[in-house]
Protein backbone atom coordinates (compact mmCIF):
# COMPACT_ATOMS: atom_id res chain seq x y z
CA UNK A 1 0.00 0.00 0.00
CA UNK A 2 0.90 3.44 -0.74
CA UNK A 3 -0.60 4.89 2.26
CA UNK A 4 -0.09 4.28 6.09
CA UNK A 5 -1.77 2.21 8.24
CA UNK A 6 -2.98 5.34 10.36
CA UNK A 7 -4.06 7.11 7.33
CA UNK A 8 -6.14 3.65 6.73
CA UNK A 9 -8.20 3.99 9.76
CA UNK A 10 -9.27 7.74 9.78
CA UNK A 11 -10.02 7.46 5.87
CA UNK A 12 -12.23 4.78 6.96
CA UNK A 13 -13.63 6.37 10.02
CA UNK A 14 -14.96 9.04 8.02
CA UNK A 15 -16.90 6.77 5.33
CA UNK A 16 -18.02 4.78 8.85
CA UNK A 17 -19.90 7.94 10.45
CA UNK A 18 -21.39 9.15 7.16
CA UNK A 19 -22.66 6.35 6.16
CA UNK A 20 -23.91 5.18 9.77
CA UNK A 21 -25.81 8.70 8.66
CA UNK A 22 -27.59 7.39 6.14
CA UNK A 23 -28.36 4.35 7.51
CA UNK A 24 -30.45 6.44 10.19
CA UNK A 25 -31.72 8.69 7.69
CA UNK A 26 -32.54 6.36 4.13
CA UNK A 27 -34.49 3.50 6.27
CA UNK A 28 -36.31 5.64 8.88
CA UNK A 29 -36.54 9.59 7.63
CA UNK A 30 -39.57 8.24 5.79
CA UNK A 31 -41.28 6.52 8.71
CA UNK A 32 -40.36 9.58 10.90
CA UNK A 33 -42.52 11.89 8.36
CA UNK A 34 -45.68 9.34 8.09
CA UNK A 35 -45.48 9.64 12.19
CA UNK A 36 -45.78 13.37 12.08
CA UNK A 37 -48.77 12.84 9.80
CA UNK A 38 -47.46 13.29 6.13
CA UNK A 39 -49.23 11.23 2.99
CA UNK A 40 -47.01 9.09 0.91
CA UNK A 41 -46.67 11.65 -2.01
CA UNK A 42 -45.55 14.23 0.32
CA UNK A 43 -43.22 11.62 1.78
CA UNK A 44 -41.82 11.06 -1.17
CA UNK A 45 -41.21 15.16 -2.44
CA UNK A 46 -39.48 15.58 1.35
CA UNK A 47 -37.01 12.81 0.13
CA UNK A 48 -36.83 13.75 -3.00
CA UNK A 49 -35.22 17.29 -1.71
CA UNK A 50 -32.13 15.43 0.34
CA UNK A 51 -31.37 13.86 -3.31
CA UNK A 52 -31.99 17.02 -5.48
CA UNK A 53 -30.04 19.09 -3.31
CA UNK A 54 -27.17 16.73 -4.94
CA UNK A 55 -27.98 18.44 -8.23
CA UNK A 56 -26.07 21.47 -7.11
CA UNK A 57 -24.26 21.32 -4.43
CA UNK A 58 -21.45 18.64 -5.37
CA UNK A 59 -20.77 20.61 -8.29
CA UNK A 60 -20.71 23.53 -6.58
CA UNK A 61 -17.75 22.62 -4.14
CA UNK A 62 -16.31 20.70 -6.63
CA UNK A 63 -15.57 23.46 -8.79
CA UNK A 64 -14.46 25.30 -5.93
CA UNK A 65 -11.91 22.26 -4.42
CA UNK A 66 -10.57 22.15 -7.86
CA UNK A 67 -9.55 25.50 -7.94
CA UNK A 68 -8.42 25.96 -4.58
CA UNK A 69 -6.76 22.32 -3.97
CA UNK A 70 -8.36 21.98 -0.29
CA UNK A 71 -10.79 19.62 0.04
CA UNK A 72 -10.43 18.67 3.54
CA UNK A 73 -11.31 22.41 3.96
CA UNK A 74 -14.39 21.82 2.29
CA UNK A 75 -15.51 18.99 3.68
CA UNK A 76 -14.80 20.03 7.30
CA UNK A 77 -16.83 23.10 7.07
CA UNK A 78 -19.80 21.15 4.63
CA UNK A 79 -19.74 18.76 7.63
CA UNK A 80 -19.99 21.34 10.26
CA UNK A 81 -22.85 23.41 8.64
CA UNK A 82 -24.59 20.50 8.25
CA UNK A 83 -24.67 19.85 11.76
CA UNK A 84 -26.06 23.33 12.64
CA UNK A 85 -28.54 23.57 10.05
CA UNK A 86 -30.38 19.67 10.96
CA UNK A 87 -30.95 21.24 14.76
CA UNK A 88 -33.63 22.83 12.71
CA UNK A 89 -35.49 19.98 12.67
CA UNK A 90 -36.34 20.44 16.54
CA UNK A 91 -37.27 23.87 15.92
CA UNK A 92 -40.80 23.07 13.55
CA UNK A 93 -42.53 19.76 11.89
CA UNK A 94 -44.41 21.89 9.38
CA UNK A 95 -44.33 20.58 5.61
CA UNK A 96 -42.94 24.05 4.73
CA UNK A 97 -40.28 24.29 7.88
CA UNK A 98 -38.94 20.54 7.01
CA UNK A 99 -38.63 21.32 3.38
CA UNK A 100 -36.34 24.31 4.06
CA UNK A 101 -34.29 22.45 6.95
CA UNK A 102 -33.87 19.43 4.70
CA UNK A 103 -32.91 21.53 1.98
CA UNK A 104 -30.27 23.42 4.08
CA UNK A 105 -28.54 20.62 5.86
CA UNK A 106 -28.35 18.16 2.38
CA UNK A 107 -27.29 21.11 0.31
CA UNK A 108 -23.87 20.53 3.18
CA UNK A 109 -24.01 17.48 3.49
CA UNK A 110 -24.07 16.19 -0.33
CA UNK A 111 -21.15 18.28 -0.89
CA UNK A 112 -18.51 16.51 1.45
CA UNK A 113 -18.50 12.50 0.28
CA UNK A 114 -17.87 13.55 -3.67
CA UNK A 115 -14.74 15.53 -2.36
CA UNK A 116 -14.11 12.61 0.11
CA UNK A 117 -14.07 10.41 -2.44
CA UNK A 118 -11.57 12.27 -4.44
CA UNK A 119 -9.23 12.81 -1.39
CA UNK A 120 -9.25 8.77 -0.61
CA UNK A 121 -8.23 8.30 -4.49
CA UNK A 122 -5.54 10.59 -4.30
CA UNK A 123 -4.22 9.13 -1.27
CA UNK A 124 -4.29 5.83 -3.47
CA UNK A 125 -2.43 6.80 -5.69
CA UNK A 126 -1.75 4.00 -7.84
CA UNK A 127 -3.39 1.51 -5.62
CA UNK A 128 -7.02 3.17 -6.27
CA UNK A 129 -8.40 -0.96 -6.65
CA UNK A 130 -8.24 -0.85 -2.98
CA UNK A 131 -10.54 1.74 -2.64
CA UNK A 132 -12.93 -0.28 -1.90
CA UNK A 133 -11.54 -1.86 1.34
CA UNK A 134 -11.54 1.40 2.49
CA UNK A 135 -15.16 2.50 1.40
CA UNK A 136 -16.49 -0.98 3.01
CA UNK A 137 -16.35 0.59 6.74
CA UNK A 138 -19.39 2.64 5.40
CA UNK A 139 -21.34 -0.34 4.67
CA UNK A 140 -20.20 -1.40 8.21
CA UNK A 141 -21.41 2.20 9.87
CA UNK A 142 -24.60 1.53 7.87
CA UNK A 143 -25.01 -1.72 9.31
CA UNK A 144 -24.60 -0.91 12.51
CA UNK A 145 -27.37 1.64 12.70
CA UNK A 146 -29.81 0.33 10.19
CA UNK A 147 -29.71 -3.17 12.15
CA UNK A 148 -29.55 -1.23 16.00
CA UNK A 149 -32.24 1.04 15.17
CA UNK A 150 -35.22 -1.30 14.05
CA UNK A 151 -34.93 -2.53 17.46
CA UNK A 152 -34.95 0.77 19.01
CA UNK A 153 -37.53 2.39 17.56
CA UNK A 154 -40.03 -0.98 18.13
CA UNK A 155 -39.69 -0.55 21.61
CA UNK A 156 -39.19 3.45 21.56
CA UNK A 157 -41.10 4.86 18.67
CA UNK A 158 -39.47 6.54 15.80
CA UNK A 159 -39.14 9.94 17.72
CA UNK A 160 -36.01 9.45 18.72
CA UNK A 161 -34.45 9.97 15.27
CA UNK A 162 -33.76 13.56 15.21
CA UNK A 163 -31.46 13.31 18.27
CA UNK A 164 -29.43 10.24 16.25
CA UNK A 165 -28.99 11.87 13.45
CA UNK A 166 -27.41 14.93 15.32
CA UNK A 167 -24.88 13.20 17.21
CA UNK A 168 -24.37 11.28 14.04
CA UNK A 169 -24.01 14.54 12.43
CA UNK A 170 -21.47 15.64 15.05
CA UNK A 171 -19.98 12.56 14.44
CA UNK A 172 -18.96 13.23 10.70
CA UNK A 173 -17.19 16.54 11.40
CA UNK A 174 -15.29 15.33 14.36
CA UNK A 175 -13.94 12.49 11.63
CA UNK A 176 -13.24 14.96 9.04
CA UNK A 177 -10.98 16.62 11.55
CA UNK A 178 -8.72 13.64 11.57
CA UNK A 179 -8.28 13.24 8.11
CA UNK A 180 -5.17 15.37 6.15
CA UNK A 181 -5.27 16.94 2.90
CA UNK A 182 -3.67 14.86 0.23
CA UNK A 183 0.12 15.72 -0.03
CA UNK A 184 -0.23 17.47 -3.38
CA UNK A 185 -3.15 19.99 -2.87
CA UNK A 186 -2.57 21.75 -6.09
CA UNK A 187 -3.82 19.18 -8.57
CA UNK A 188 -2.14 18.87 -12.20
CA UNK A 189 -3.48 20.56 -15.07
CA UNK A 190 -6.43 18.23 -17.19
CA UNK A 191 -4.89 16.41 -19.89
CA UNK A 192 -8.38 17.03 -21.56
CA UNK A 193 -10.92 20.19 -20.66
CA UNK A 194 -14.14 19.21 -19.18
CA UNK A 195 -16.64 19.83 -21.39
CA UNK A 196 -14.28 17.67 -23.82
CA UNK A 197 -14.36 14.71 -21.81
CA UNK A 198 -18.32 15.52 -21.13
CA UNK A 199 -18.68 15.72 -25.11
CA UNK A 200 -17.28 12.07 -25.50
CA UNK A 201 -20.25 9.60 -26.38
CA UNK A 202 -19.32 7.03 -24.20
CA UNK A 203 -18.59 9.50 -21.09
CA UNK A 204 -22.18 10.78 -21.71
CA UNK A 205 -23.57 6.98 -21.60
CA UNK A 206 -21.75 6.20 -18.31
CA UNK A 207 -23.31 9.02 -16.70
CA UNK A 208 -27.11 8.33 -18.42
CA UNK A 209 -26.26 4.79 -16.47
CA UNK A 210 -25.67 5.94 -13.44
CA UNK A 211 -28.53 8.34 -13.57
CA UNK A 212 -31.24 5.65 -14.61
CA UNK A 213 -29.35 3.01 -11.87
CA UNK A 214 -29.71 5.35 -9.15
CA UNK A 215 -33.67 6.32 -10.73
CA UNK A 216 -34.26 2.63 -10.31
CA UNK A 217 -33.40 2.65 -6.21
CA UNK A 218 -35.49 5.63 -5.70
CA UNK A 219 -38.45 3.48 -4.68
CA UNK A 220 -36.56 1.79 -2.40
CA UNK A 221 -34.09 4.33 -0.37
CA UNK A 222 -37.49 6.46 0.28
CA UNK A 223 -40.55 3.68 0.73
CA UNK A 224 -38.77 -0.08 1.63
CA UNK A 225 -39.53 0.11 5.03
CA UNK A 226 -43.22 1.71 4.54
CA UNK A 227 -43.42 -1.23 1.58
CA UNK A 228 -42.42 -3.92 4.31
CA UNK A 229 -44.82 -2.45 6.89
CA UNK A 230 -47.62 -2.52 4.98
CA UNK A 231 -46.62 -6.67 4.74
CA UNK A 232 -46.74 -7.02 8.36
CA UNK A 233 -42.76 -7.13 9.07
CA UNK A 234 -41.52 -5.34 12.65
CA UNK A 235 -39.11 -2.43 12.63
CA UNK A 236 -36.54 -4.70 13.94
CA UNK A 237 -37.09 -7.33 10.80
CA UNK A 238 -37.04 -4.77 8.11
CA UNK A 239 -33.70 -2.69 10.46
CA UNK A 240 -32.23 -6.77 9.62
CA UNK A 241 -33.31 -6.69 6.13
CA UNK A 242 -31.84 -3.43 5.34
CA UNK A 243 -29.08 -4.77 6.64
CA UNK A 244 -28.75 -8.14 5.07
CA UNK A 245 -28.32 -5.94 1.77
CA UNK A 246 -25.47 -4.28 3.35
CA UNK A 247 -23.22 -7.56 4.87
CA UNK A 248 -23.54 -8.24 0.71
CA UNK A 249 -22.44 -5.24 -0.20
CA UNK A 250 -19.37 -5.47 2.21
CA UNK A 251 -18.67 -9.06 0.86
CA UNK A 252 -18.20 -7.28 -2.53
CA UNK A 253 -15.74 -4.43 -1.47
CA UNK A 254 -14.10 -7.17 0.01
CA UNK A 255 -13.14 -8.70 -3.11
CA UNK A 256 -13.71 -5.91 -5.72
CA UNK A 257 -9.60 -5.31 -6.42
CA UNK A 258 -9.87 -8.84 -7.39
CA UNK A 259 -12.57 -8.76 -9.56
CA UNK A 260 -12.12 -5.29 -11.43
CA UNK A 261 -8.43 -6.75 -12.94
CA UNK A 262 -9.70 -10.29 -13.43
CA UNK A 263 -13.38 -9.30 -15.26
CA UNK A 264 -13.17 -5.74 -16.48
CA UNK A 265 -14.65 -2.95 -15.31
CA UNK A 266 -17.88 -3.55 -18.05
CA UNK A 267 -18.80 -6.75 -17.56
CA UNK A 268 -19.15 -5.99 -14.02
CA UNK A 269 -21.37 -3.44 -14.90
CA UNK A 270 -23.29 -5.02 -17.20
CA UNK A 271 -23.85 -7.70 -14.43
CA UNK A 272 -24.95 -5.52 -11.81
CA UNK A 273 -27.71 -4.25 -14.17
CA UNK A 274 -28.90 -7.49 -14.91
CA UNK A 275 -29.31 -8.51 -11.18
CA UNK A 276 -30.19 -5.41 -10.35
CA UNK A 277 -33.63 -5.72 -12.36
CA UNK A 278 -34.06 -8.95 -11.27
CA UNK A 279 -33.88 -7.28 -7.72
CA UNK A 280 -36.78 -5.26 -8.32
CA UNK A 281 -38.83 -7.78 -10.37
CA UNK A 282 -38.63 -9.98 -6.68
CA UNK A 283 -39.56 -7.08 -4.44
CA UNK A 284 -42.36 -6.02 -6.37
CA UNK A 285 -44.37 -9.97 -7.04
CA UNK A 286 -42.93 -11.65 -3.81
CA UNK A 287 -42.55 -9.34 -0.90
CA UNK A 288 -44.89 -11.53 1.16
CA UNK A 289 -42.16 -14.48 0.94
CA UNK A 290 -39.82 -14.33 3.06
CA UNK A 291 -36.75 -16.49 1.61
CA UNK A 292 -37.44 -14.51 -1.84
CA UNK A 293 -36.98 -11.49 0.07
CA UNK A 294 -33.88 -12.24 1.84
CA UNK A 295 -32.64 -13.64 -1.71
CA UNK A 296 -33.59 -9.94 -3.27
CA UNK A 297 -31.56 -8.18 -0.10
CA UNK A 298 -28.44 -9.79 -1.46
CA UNK A 299 -28.58 -9.06 -4.48
CA UNK A 300 -27.82 -5.04 -3.25
CA UNK A 301 -24.13 -6.98 -3.98
CA UNK A 302 -24.65 -6.24 -7.33
CA UNK A 303 -27.69 -3.38 -7.09
CA UNK A 304 -25.51 -0.97 -4.78
CA UNK A 305 -21.75 -2.31 -4.07
CA UNK A 306 -20.67 -3.89 -7.75
CA UNK A 307 -22.14 -0.85 -9.88
CA UNK A 308 -20.80 1.66 -7.51
CA UNK A 309 -17.17 0.03 -7.08
CA UNK A 310 -17.21 0.21 -10.84
CA UNK A 311 -18.70 3.58 -11.47
CA UNK A 312 -15.99 5.35 -9.13
CA UNK A 313 -13.48 3.17 -10.77
CA UNK A 314 -14.62 4.61 -14.02
CA UNK A 315 -15.20 7.86 -13.43
CA UNK A 316 -11.96 8.18 -11.62
CA UNK A 317 -10.12 7.37 -14.83
CA UNK A 318 -12.27 9.71 -17.63
CA UNK A 319 -12.11 12.31 -15.37
CA UNK A 320 -8.62 13.34 -14.27
CA UNK A 321 -5.86 15.73 -12.64
CA UNK A 322 -8.36 19.35 -11.71
CA UNK A 323 -11.27 17.47 -13.25
CA UNK A 324 -11.42 14.49 -10.65
CA UNK A 325 -13.43 16.45 -8.05
CA UNK A 326 -15.81 18.01 -10.46
CA UNK A 327 -15.91 14.19 -12.17
CA UNK A 328 -16.66 12.69 -8.86
CA UNK A 329 -19.06 15.54 -8.64
CA UNK A 330 -20.92 15.12 -11.31
CA UNK A 331 -21.08 11.16 -10.46
CA UNK A 332 -23.25 12.30 -7.58
CA UNK A 333 -25.45 15.18 -8.57
CA UNK A 334 -26.90 13.27 -12.03
CA UNK A 335 -26.97 9.67 -10.37
CA UNK A 336 -27.44 9.99 -6.45
CA UNK A 337 -29.13 13.34 -6.84
CA UNK A 338 -30.89 13.75 -9.98
CA UNK A 339 -31.99 10.43 -10.49
CA UNK A 340 -32.82 9.54 -6.67
CA UNK A 341 -35.35 12.48 -6.71
CA UNK A 342 -37.07 11.20 -10.07
CA UNK A 343 -36.96 7.65 -8.48
CA UNK A 344 -38.39 9.13 -5.14
CA UNK A 345 -40.95 11.60 -6.69
CA UNK A 346 -42.72 9.10 -9.36
CA UNK A 347 -42.38 6.33 -6.74
CA UNK A 348 -44.90 8.43 -4.50
CA UNK A 349 -46.87 9.83 -7.34
CA UNK A 350 -47.08 6.08 -8.78
CA UNK A 351 -47.85 4.26 -5.27
CA UNK A 352 -50.94 6.99 -4.73
CA UNK A 353 -51.95 5.93 -7.87
CA UNK A 354 -51.49 2.68 -9.28
CA UNK A 355 -49.94 0.97 -6.26
CA UNK A 356 -47.35 0.43 -4.06
CA UNK A 357 -46.15 -3.01 -5.87
CA UNK A 358 -45.45 -0.72 -9.19
CA UNK A 359 -43.07 1.00 -8.05
CA UNK A 360 -40.99 -1.33 -8.15
CA UNK A 361 -42.19 -2.65 -11.78
CA UNK A 362 -41.04 0.97 -12.48
CA UNK A 363 -37.91 0.57 -11.15
CA UNK A 364 -36.86 -2.62 -12.79
CA UNK A 365 -37.97 -1.14 -16.21
CA UNK A 366 -35.43 2.28 -15.27
CA UNK A 367 -32.90 -0.78 -14.71
CA UNK A 368 -33.14 -2.53 -17.62
CA UNK A 369 -33.46 0.51 -19.94
CA UNK A 370 -29.85 1.74 -18.38
CA UNK A 371 -28.60 -2.02 -19.45
CA UNK A 372 -29.94 -1.52 -23.18
CA UNK A 373 -27.54 1.76 -22.85
CA UNK A 374 -24.48 0.56 -21.51
CA UNK A 375 -24.37 -2.75 -23.91
CA UNK A 376 -24.67 -0.25 -27.18
CA UNK A 377 -23.08 3.11 -25.84
CA UNK A 378 -20.20 2.19 -22.52
CA UNK A 379 -17.40 1.32 -24.17
CA UNK A 380 -15.14 2.10 -21.61
CA UNK A 381 -12.51 -0.36 -19.33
Amino acid sequence: MSYSRSLYWRLSGFYLCYFATLGALVPYWSLYLKDLGFNVAEIGELVAILMATKLVAPNVWGWIADHTGRRMAIIRLASLLSLILFAGVFMGSSYLWLAMVMSGFSFFWNAALPQFEAVTLSHLGAATHRYSSIRLWGSIGFILTVAGLGLVFDRAGVALLPSILLALFAAIWLSSLTVPEHASPASPPPQTPLRQVLGRPDVLALLVVCFLMQLSHGPYYTFFTLYLEDYGYSRSSIGLLWALGVVAEIGVFVVMHRWLPRYGARSLLLASLVLTTLRWLLIAGFADTLAVLLFAQVLHAASFGVFHAVAIHLVHQLFVGRNQGRGQALYSSLSFGAGGAVGSLAAGYIWTGMGAQWTYVFAACASALAWVIAVRRVRVE
